[in-house]
């Protein structure tokens, strides 16, 4: 039986890949993907045969995958984050439900998880997933606007911290600042925002402003937007000349902070 990895290989730097990414991809003879997120595991993929397909063509390369592994050699199908988060997994599992070919019943699949953008942006910035969250992306070329905006505002009344995907293209413009203008409606002007671009790459920028000074126009398809909920809290730490933002979103234990408080002076005195 030939095996077909689904693979996420995290937001770029080779220090994100897990190990059982790497080992998928050590046992894989064809790969296929976006150019770029192949570009990105360097060496490790020398004497691999590449199956670049360019963005747009997200059902081609899902089926190419499943007719390489069909025909016997193992194929990994890679993405950069997590696959199964706004990637190329679900195309996969609908192509198998809906458009299932010849052999493909003997394929193994096995579904490889990766670090994605929004956990990379947390980790740079402090604390921000803290309590409940959720993901949206904002993308309306497969998902009617209009069913983005119904999620925007039920996130917005349930104060969830709020990553998106997808933020800004070239074609796509304005779905972010309607976004902004929306989330304005729930909660404070002065909430924090997170933008990474180019998550643990060389050129990695991760920026904190506010909801009211979110400016889209700094914003494209290589950076993620998070969305603190009405609690998050940005924190400025200095050391001599250095300067350190933080941002952390509390999940509840300031009461018990301020129990633990006030027992401790009670014993003291």
């Amino acid at each position: 039986m030939s095996k077909l990895y689904v693979i996420g290989t995290g937001p770029g730097g080779l220090e994100y890949l897990p190990p059982i990414a790497r080992d998928a991809i050590e046992d894989s003879q064809q790969l296929v993907a976006y150019g770029l997120y192949l570009d990105l595991l360097g060496d490790l993929i020398a004497g691999k045969v590449r199956h670049d397909r360019p963005l747009g063509e997200e059902i081609e390369r899902a089926r190419l995958a499943l007719q390489l592994a069909a025909k016997g050699e193992n194929t990994a199908l890679i993405s950069s984050g997590d696959i199964g988060i706004f990637a190329m997994a679900t195309l996969v599992f609908e192509l198998l439900d809906k458009e299932p070919e010849a052999g493909w019943e003997h394929i193994e699949i096995e579904v490889v998880p990766g670090i994605s953008a929004m956990q990379a942006a947390a980790s740079k910035i402090g604390a921000p997933l803290g309590h409940d969250f959720c993901a949206i992306s904002l993308s309306d070329l497969l998902t009617p606007w209009e069913t983005i905006e119904t999620r925007l505002n039920a996130a917005g009344q349930g104060d969830f911290v709020i990553s998106f995907y997808n933020p800004v293209s070239i074609k796509r413009d304005w779905q972010l600042a309607k976004a902004k203008e929306i989330l304005l409606q729930y909660r404070p002007a002065t909430t924090p925002v997170i933008i990474g671009r180019n998550l643990t790459r060389q050129d990695e920028k991760v920026t904190v402003t506010t909801l009211a000074e979110l400016d889209p126009t700094q914003v494209d398809m290589l950076t993620l937007v998070m969305v603190g909920n009405s609690d998050s809290r940005h924190v400025a730490v200095t050391n001599g000349e250095t300067k350190r933002d933080w941002v952390y979103t509390p999940r509840g234990y300031s009461k018990k902070l301020a129990f633990h408080n006030k027992s401790t002076e009670a014993v003291s005195s």
